[in-house]
C-alpha cells in the first residue's frame, strides 16, 4: 500500500501545481509550414487560460519522426508537448523501424482542426484546370516532379495516390517541411505540390504558383472556385491533414484533462472558429478518447495507401 502511495503522489503534486513554468511545444516540420502556423495559432489560447507562456520549437526532419522521438522521451509531466499532424498516424507504416511507437508512447490530447490538401502548379506549368493537368501528366510520364513536407506526410501520399490514380511516372521530392517544399515550388525546382491551405494562402496571393483543385470530398467554403479531385473523374480521391497535441504517454491524467479542456474551450470560441474557418480548416473540439480512436483510424487509412504504393523507408 505504501509503494502505490509513494507512486500516485509525485503525479498528484505535479497535476495539482500544472503549469508552474512555461511549456514546449515541439513542431516537426520548419517554420512556416502548416503544423507550425496551427501550433501557433493554438498556443496563445492555451498561455491566455493557463497563464503560462507556450515556447515553440521546430524540430524538423523524417516526415516528424525527430520530434515525435524528442516528446516520447520526454519527461511525462505536460511540460513538452507534441504538435502532430498526420504524419504521425502514417510513418508506422511507412517506416521499417521507429525508435517509438505512436500509439504506446503518447497520450493524445486533442485533436482540434482537419483539412484537405489543395494542388498547387508552378505559374510555367502548361494547364490550366484539373482536368488539363492530369491530361498533361499522363501524356509525359516521368517529366514532372512534386514537392512534399517530407517522406510520409498527407502531401507525399496524397502524390502517390495520384501517381496510383493515373498510373503515370511521377518522381517526389521530400524537403524538410511545407514551408521549405512550397519556395522549392515558386522557385520552379518542382513542378506541383499537394499543400494544405493555412500554409499555401500567403504565397497564393503573390501568384508564386496556383490552385487547381482541392482533394475534399466537396468544394471548400473559402475557395468555391477549386473543382474537387473527384470532379475530375477520380473516384473517392479525397485525403485531408489535421493538427493535435499530444503529450509522452504516462503524462497524469488530470493534466491530459486540464489541457483538453482548455483546447476544446478555445475552439469553442467564435474567434479561433473564425481563424481557422478563414485557412479552410474545420475545427474539432473533442476529448482525449476522440482523438484516441481518430490516430488507430488514421493509421489502419494510411496503411492501405502505403501498402498499395509500395513504399518503404529505411
Amino acid at each position: 500500500m505504501l509503494v502505490i502511495l509513494l507512486l500516485v503522489l509525485p503525479a498528484t503534486a505535479v497535476a495539482q501545481n500544472y503549469p508552474n513554468k512555461p511549456i514546449k511545444m515541439v513542431v516537426g516540420y520548419a517554420p512556416g509550414g502548416g503544423s507550425d502556423i496551427m501550433g501557433r495559432l493554438i498556443a496563445p489560447h492555451i498561455t491566455k487560460a493557463l497563464g503560462q507562456p507556450i515556447v515553440v520549437e521546430n524540430k524538423p526532419g523524417a516526415a516528424q519522426n525527430v520530434a515525435a522521438e524528442l516528446v516520447a522521451r520526454a519527461p511525462k509531466d505536460g511540460y513538452t508537448l507534441f504538435m502532430s499532424s498526420a504524419a504521425l498516424g502514417v510513418n508506422v507504416s511507412l517506416y521499417s523501424k521507429l525508435n517509438y511507437d505512436p500509439v504506446k508512447d503518447f497520450a493524445p490530447v486533442a485533436i482540434f482542426g482537419t483539412g484537405p490538401n489543395i494542388l498547387l502548379v508552378h505559374p510555367s506549368f502548361p494547364a490550366k484546370n484539373i482536368k488539363e493537368f492530369i491530361e498533361v501528366v499522363k501524356k509525359n510520364p516521368g517529366k514532372y516532379n512534386y514537392s512534399s513536407s517530407g517522406t510520409g506526410s498527407t502531401q507525399h501520399l496524397t502524390g502517390e495516390m495520384l501517381k496510383l490514380a493515373l498510373d503515370s511516372d511521377i518522381t517526389h521530392v521530400a524537403y524538410k517541411g511545407t514551408g521549405p517544399s512550397l519556395i522549392g515550388l515558386a522557385g520552379g525546382e518542382v513542378n506541383f505540390n499537394f499543400c494544405n491551405i493555412p500554409a499555401a494562402q500567403p504565397m497564393l496571393k503573390t501568384g508564386k504558383f496556383r490552385a487547381i483543385a482541392i482533394t475534399s470530398a466537396k468544394r471548400s467554403p473559402l475557395m468555391p472556385e477549386l473543382p474537387t479531385m473527384i470532379e475530375a473523374e477520380l473516384p473517392d480521391f479525397v485525403t485531408a491533414t489535421w493538427f493535435g497535441l499530444l503529450a509522452p504517454a504516462g503524462t497524469p491524467s488530470s493534466v491530459i484533462t486540464a489541457l483538453n479542456t482548455v483546447i476544446v474551450k478555445a475552439v469553442k470560441t467564435d474567434e479561433l472558429r473564425t481563424q481557422l474557418s478563414q485557412m479552410g480548416i474545420d475545427p474539432v473540439a473533442e476529448p482525449p478518447e476522440y482523438f484516441s480512436k481518430f490516430l488507430h483510424d488514421e493509421i489502419n487509412r494510411w496503411s492501405k495507401v502505403v501498402k498499395a504504393a509500395k513504399i518503404k523507408v529505411e
